[in-house]
Formats: structure tokens, sequence, C-alpha cells
């Protein structure tokens, strides 16, 4: 699997890069960055992944999250795919509204047409993405964790569920935690998916939950100046759920900060060293 540096800006002692390949899952051509901080020759590393949100593409977390400096001090990979696929021919909404098609792929493979051709972000962030990382980036596979925000906090806790094995941490900035009860959930999944509630419901990290799956621990920041926070977001659903299925939640409703990244970059540097710590090389 062959990948095109995009650029390469060297930050923090480290090396940020942008890179393009063509995909097998979405059959489009796709981008991602990924941050590789000081290291020594031949060491392996353990990565973050980060899955953005509605609207954004690599960019919006590679250019305002202020990862890097953390990364460099803690000796962590940050990679940030997509949230689409893009080009000539993949269907958009055909409305030509934001919460639904290029740029809100909201991390499923979709079944119904004309989606399922090319929106299969599911496969692309668990599979495709990870293999070819760890191809041409030293990372450590046996360490991996995620994040991300708003949709992309969604996809991070609901892969965390579901590869409980893969990923030693998992972390969400304002996530959309039961989308099959929201209308930008309901309206992604109904479209991806179909009418059966069934297989949203595996793509929902409050069913997820209430299904039987587990997780370690999660840590989620909110703003509770989030236009979004009781419409989309029900963060209460989600502290409910891991209550009753006794998983560790550190909750943290951040007075007067809003859905952004003036938010999420406030808070970047806690997350990535909730990860660390849970990143270690076991003994």
């Amino acid at each position: 699997m062959t990948i095109e540096t995009v650029s390469l800006n060297r930050s923090h002692g480290g090396m940020q890069g942008v890179y393009k390949h063509a995909s097998r899952e979405t059959g489009t051509g796709m981008t991602f960055s990924v941050y590789v901080p000081p290291h020594r020759d031949g060491a392996k590393l353990p990565v973050v992944w980060y899955l953005s949100g509605l609207t954004c593409t690599h960019a919006n977390v590679t250019e305002k999250g202020e990862f890097r400096q953390a990364c460099a001090e803690l000796g962590l990979i940050f990679a940030a795919p997509d949230t689409s696929p893009r080009g000539d021919g993949v269907p958009g909404d055909p409305a030509g509204a934001y919460d639904f098609g290029l740029g809100a792929g909201f991390y499923v493979d979709a079944t119904q047409a004309p989606f399922a051709r090319n929106y299969r972000m599911w496969s692309y962030v668990t599979k495709e993405l990870p293999d070819l990382v760890a191809q041409h980036f030293p990372v450590d596979p046996a360490r991996q964790s995620i994040t991300g925000h708003s949709m992309g906090g969604h996809g991070a806790l609901t892969a965390a569920l579901s590869h409980p094995g893969r990923y030693r941490a998992a972390s969400a900035f304002s996530p959309i935690a039961a989308p099959s009860q929201v209308p930008w959930g309901i309206k992604a999944l109904g479209g991806y998916l179909g009418d059966d509630q069934a297989a949203w419901r595996k793509h929902d990290a409050v069913a997820l939950i209430e299904g039987g799956a587990r997780f370690s621990d999660f840590l989620v920041d909110v703003g509770d100046a989030d236009p979004f926070l009781k419409e989309q977001l029900r963060p209460e659903l989600l502290e409910r759920a891991c209550a009753k299925a006794a998983i560790p939640l550190n909750l943290r409703q951040q007075s007067g900060y809003d859905h952004s990244y003036y938010f999420v970059s406030t808070f970047m540097a806690d997350h990535l060293r909730w990860h660390a710590a849970r990143l270690q090389p076991k003994v």
C-alpha cells in the first residue's frame, strides 16, 4: 500500500505530515494527517487516533487542535483521517445539507444506495487506515487509543466499545452519545443503514453498552455553552448507561465552553495525558 506525501512540517522536534492514498474501502482518494514526535531510531510508538466531526476534514484538528506539543512531550503519534469519501461521483446529501453525505460519513459502512459504494468509513478507520499507517510509520500496534469530536466522538466511543482489545484508551469531546435518539443520528443512520434500527444500534454508544459492550473507562468533555448539548449530544444518556453497566466515566461539563475548536484545543492536552497513561508499555 503506497502513500503520497502532500506536505511535511517540522514542529516541536517532530514531523507533521499530510498524506494521500487510494482507498480500497471507499474507492476514492483519501487524505489523512500524521504527527510523529521526536524519537530514537528504531523505536515503536503508541498512536492516538482522532476522528473529526461534521463538515470537517483531517485539516481541522491538524491546524487547530493544538496537540503537537503534548504529543512531543508524551511520545505519541497522532493520526487524523477525513470524515467521508470525496471526489467525482461521490454522492452527497440531495438537499446539500451539512449533516449528511460529504463531510458527514458518521463512521459507518453504508448499506443503502447510492452511498454503499463509497461510504465505508467504519472499515476505513478501524481496518484499512490503521494497517496503512502501521506500514509507513513507527507505530506499535499493541498501543493504540482513540478520541474524537462530536460526530467523531460518536465514532471513537463506538470503535472502542466494538474493539475493546485493540484500544487501550478512549475519550471524546462533545460526542453524539446516542445517535439513534437524536436528529443528527436518526437522519444519518437511516440514510446510510436503512430502516432496520437493529443495524443502528451497532453504531450507538449507549445502545452498545445497553447490549453488553464494555470498555475499561472513558473521559468525556462537554461545554455547558454548547448549542447542541441538549438536542444532539445527550451526554446524560451516556452517563446513565455507563453507571448501570459499571463502566467508569469521567464526564466533565466545562463552564462557558461551546462546540468549537477553541474548546477542543483547550482540553486536548488533558486528553492526551489520559491516553498516554494508558498507553505505557506492559511490563
